[in-house]
């Protein structure tokens, strides 16, 4: 799904550094819903690196979102992840 070369200083980004996992799930999600509505399709989503708890969140949310169709863990930044979204 990333095959291309991704500028990631351009994508729209979520920081969801000192949120609880319950808050930063709902963030996510209207931060995917949002961005669809704008025709942005590759997001990022900056949950740091810290004891992974905001990391795994993130994964799961993605997961269980029907309008991801890929993510990844920046390659550059495993405290980022990279979001395909569906069009």
């Amino acid at each position: 799904m990333f095959d291309e070369i991704i500028d990631i200083s351009n994508l729209p980004t979520i920081d969801l550094h000192g949120e609880t996992a319950t808050i930063a799930s709902v963030m996510i999600n209207d931060f995917i819903n949002d961005n669809i509505k704008q025709k942005k399709y590759i997001i990022a989503i900056i949950h740091g690196k810290g004891s992974g708890i905001l990391k795994h969140t993130t994964i799961e949310t993605l997961k269980n979102n029907k309008n991801v169709l890929d993510y990844k863990i920046c390659f550059f930044n495993d405290g980022m992840t990279l979001v395909k979204l569906r069009r």
